[in-house]
C-alpha cells in the first residue's frame, strides 16, 4: 500500500483521537466483533477442507453412507458463519453511532472555534468556502467513519487470519498465493499515489464551487439589474471547469484500481487451482488434497477480496483526510487574542458615595481593576472615548490611519465625514477592538483599552451598522438580541424609542412575526429600524452609528432622527454619514481624508473655517 505522508497521518491521529472521546467502549466492541467476523470467515473455508476430506468423499465409497456427521458438520459451519453475521451487524450498527457522534464533536469544536476567531478571518475568507467545509467536507468523514474504517479494518483482519490459515494449510501453494498478493500491492499502489494529491484540490475547488454560488446567490438582484448572467454563468463554467478537471484527475486512476484488483484476483484464483492439481498429480505435494484444495481456492479469495476492499475504500479515506485536513485547518486559525483582564460590572454606592459591586442589576456600570498587589479599584463607566496619535494598517506596509487623535467627553456626539475609504469605519473598528492599532493608544474612561476585556467592550458599546443582519427568528427575538435580558416591555419601549413600533405592530403577529431570510418580508428602511431598536435595548453608555440611516429614506430619516437623538441622549455617540443634515447637531465633526483627519470643529465652526467641509455642505466640492 501506499505511504501515507506525515501530514495525513498526523489528520489521521487527530480524527481518532475524536473516536476516543466518549466512544473508547464502542470503538473496542466493534474491533471485537470484527475479529469474530473474521476468525468465523475464515474458519468457514478451513472447514471447508475438512468437510471435503472427511466426510463427503468417505460418503461417497459407503454402500450405506451415513449423513448424520455430515449434517452435525453442516451445522457447525452453519451456526460460524451466523456468529459472523451476527457480529457484522453489530459493529456495523456500533459505527453508525460512532460516526454521526463523532461528525457532531466536529461540528460543536468547529462552530466553537468560528466564534472565537477574528474578524479579519472573516473578512478575508469566503463565507461559501467556510459553509463548504461544515457539509462537504465533514460529509466525508461520515463516509470513512460508517463504512471505510470498518471496512478496511476487517479486511485488513482477515488478511492476517486468512494468511495464518494458508501458513497452517499448506506452505507450497501460499508462496504462489504470495507472488499474487505482490502484484497486487504493486498495482494499488501505482494507482493509488497517481490520484491521491488531487483529492485535496477536490475539496479546496468545491469550496471555491460553494463561495461562488453563495456569492451569486446573495447578489442576484444586482446580477439581473445589470443584466450580468452570461458574465456570472462564465464565472460559474470557470469555476465549475477547475473543479471538474480536479475531480476528474483524482478519479481517473482511482475508478479503474477496483476492476484491476479483481481482474488480478480472478487471475490469482486460477493460478492457485491449476498449481494446486499440478502438486497434487506430480507428488511434490503430497499432502496436497482435494480440500485442500478447495480451502486454498476459498482462502485465496478470502486473502485478495479484502485487498480490492481496502483499495476501493482507498478513495474515500483519502478524500475525508483532505476534508478533514480542510476542517483542522480552520481549527487551527489563531483565536482572536485577549489579554484583557479589567472587566465590565454592576455596582452600587454606598452612603459615602464609594463604589461597589452588585450581584444584582443596578444598570450602574463601572470597570473593575485588579492590581498587581491584590488590590481592586472601580472605575464608573461614562463612556470618555480618547485616541493618542493612532496608526493603524489592515495589511503591514499599507497603513490606513495616520497620526489620529481625537476624544469624546461623556455625552458628546462626534460624526466623522469623509469620501469612501478615508478610514470612517476604520476607526470605529479601532474602538471596539475588531482589529488592534499598529500605534499609539486608545483610552476608555482613562483605561488602556488593550487591558479592558474584549466581550466586557464590546458589551458597554452598541452598533448600527449600515448592512443589517437579521437572524430567523421573531421581531421580539431579534430586538432581543441587543440585550437577552430584557423583558418583553424593555423590548417595546426599545421599538418605541427607534419609531419602530408602529410598524411592527401593523404586521401579521406584531412583535411575534416570524423572521426570515435576513428579514426578506421587510423593507431594508424596516430592517434597519429593528437593528437601531436592538441598539437601543441594550442601553449602551457609548453608541456607533455607521450610516444607520442610510437606508431610510427623507421622511422616514426624519422620524427615526427624533427616536436617535432621543436614544443618543447622554451618551458618548460616534456618528459615520454621508447625509451632512445628519451631523449638524454633532458637538465636533471629524473630516477625514486618506486616513487623516485634515479638519475638525463644530458645525459652524467647520462652516466659518470655508476649508473643505464647507464646500462639501454646499456641495462646491466632493471629497475624494
Amino acid at each position: 500500500m501506499r505511504n501515507i505522508p506525515a501530514s495525513r497521518s498526523h489528520t489521521a491521529g487527530r480524527l481518532l483521537s475524536y473516536v476516543g472521546r466518549g466512544y473508547q467502549m464502542k470503538f473496542i466492541l466493534v474491533l471485537l466483533c470484527i475479529l469474530v467476523s473474521a476468525i468465523a470467515s475464515v474458519s468457514g473455508s478451513l472447514f471447508l477442507g475438512s468437510l471435503i476430506d472427511d466426510y463427503i468423499e468417505p460418503l461417497l465409497v459407503m454402500a450405506d453412507p451415513d449423513f448424520g456427521g455430515l449434517l452435525r458438520a453442516l451445522i457447525l459451519m452453519g451456526c460460524l458463519y451466523l456468529t459472523g453475521a451476527l457480529c457484522a451487524f453489530v459493529y456495523n450498527r456500533l459505527m453508525v453511532t460512532i460516526s454521526q457522534g463523532v461528525q457532531k464533536k466536529i461540528r460543536d469544536d468547529l462552530f466553537g472555534h468560528m466564534q472565537t476567531l477574528p474578524i479579519k478571518y472573516f473578512d478575508t475568507h469566503a463565507h461559501g468556502d467556510v459553509m463548504s467545509v461544515y457539509t462537504n467536507d465533514v460529509d466525508t468523514l461520515r463516509q470513512m467513519f460508517s463504512q471505510s474504517i470498518p471496512q478496511v479494518i476487517n479486511s485488513g483482519m482477515m488478511i492476517v487470519v486468512a494468511f495464518v490459515g494458508m501458513l497452517w494449510t499448506d506452505l507450497l501453494m501460499t508462496g504462489v498465493v504470495i507472488v499474487c498478493i505482490i502484484c497486487m500491492l504493486f498495482v494499488t499502489r501505482f494507482l493509488a499515489s497517481r490520484s491521491g494529491k488531487y483529492f485535496m484540490r477536490q475539496q479546496t475547488k468545491l469550496g471555491d464551487l460553494n463561495g461562488y454560488i453563495e456569492e451569486m446567490i446573495n447578489g442576484q438582484k444586482v446580477v439581473k439589474v445589470f443584466c450580468h448572467e452570461e458574465e456570472a454563468q462564465k464565472g460559474f463554467e470557470k469555476v465549475n471547469d477547475a473543479l471538474f478537471e480536479s475531480a476528474y484527475q483524482a478519479n481517473k486512476y482511482a475508478n479503474i484500481l477496483m476492476p484491476i484488483l479483481m481482474n488480478i484476483g480472478n487471475i490469482q484464483y486460477v493460478i492457485v487451482a491449476m498449481a494446486g492439481g499440478a502438486l497434487a498429480l506430480s507428488g511434490v505435494g503430497p499432502g496436497i488434497t482435494l480440500g485442500t484444495i478447495a480451502t486454498f481456492l476459498q482462502l485465496s479469495k478470502s486473502l485478495s477480496n479484502p485487498i480490492s476492499q481496502i483499495s476501493q475504500q482507498l478513495n474515500s479515506v483519502i478524500m475525508a483526510l483532505a476534508g478533514a485536513q480542510r476542517i483542522f485547518d480552520l481549527m487551527d486559525e489563531e483565536s482572536e487574542e485577549d489579554h484583557g483582564y479589567v472587566t465590565l460590572v454592576n455596582v452600587s454606592f454606598d452612603r459615602e458615595g464609594n463604589l461597589h459591586e452588585s450581584q444584582e442589576r443596578t444598570n450602574i456600570w463601572a470597570w473593575k481593576h485588579p492590581h498587581g498587589d491584590g488590590t481592586l479599584t472601580y472605575t464608573r463607566l461614562t463612556g470618555d472615548v480618547r485616541m493618542f496619535d493612532v496608526d493603524f494598517a489592515y495589511e503591514e506596509g499599507k497603513t490606513i490611519l495616520h497620526n489620529v487623535s481625537l476624544f469624546a467627553e461623556p455625552g458628546q456626539k462626534v460624526a466623522f465625514v469623509g469620501a469612501t475609504g478615508a478610514g470612517k469605519t476604520t476607526i470605529t473598528n479601532l474602538i471596539n477592538r475588531f482589529y488592534d492599532i499598529a500605534d499609539g493608544k486608545i483610552r476608555y474612561d482613562g483605561i488602556n483599552i488593550n487591558k479592558i476585556k474584549k466581550a466586557d467592550l464590546r458589551r458597554s458599546l452598541g452598533i448600527v451598522l449600515q448592512d443589517t443582519n437579521l437572524f430567523t427568528g421573531t421581531v421580539r427575538e431579534n430586538i432581543r438580541y441587543g440585550n437577552l435580558a430584557a423583558t418583553d416591555e424593555e423590548v417595546e419601549a426599545a421599538a418605541v424609542l427607534a419609531n419602530a413600533d408602529d410598524f411592527i405592530r401593523r404586521l401579521p403577529q406584531g412583535y411575534d412575526t416570524m423572521l426570515t431570510g435576513n428579514g426578506a418580508n421587510l423593507s431594508q428602511g424596516q430592517r434597519q429600524l429593528i437593528a437601531i431598536a436592538r441598539c437601543a435595548v441594550a442601553d449602551p453608555p457609548v453608541m456607533i452609528l455607521d450610516e444607520a440611516t442610510s437606508s431610510i429614506d427623507t421622511r422616514t430619516e426624519a422620524i427615526v432622527q427624533r427616536g436617535m437623538d432621543a436614544l443618543m441622549s447622554g451618551r458618548t455617540v460616534f456618528v459615520i454619514a454621508h447625509r451632512l443634515s445628519t451631523v449638524r447637531n454633532s458637538d465636533a465633526i471629524m473630516v477625514l481624508d486618506h486616513g487623516r483627519i485634515i479638519e475638525r470643529g463644530s458645525h459652524q465652526d467647520l462652516i466659518a473655517q470655508h476649508g473643505v467641509y464647507y464646500q462639501l455642505y454646499t456641495g462646491a466640492f466632493e471629497l475624494e
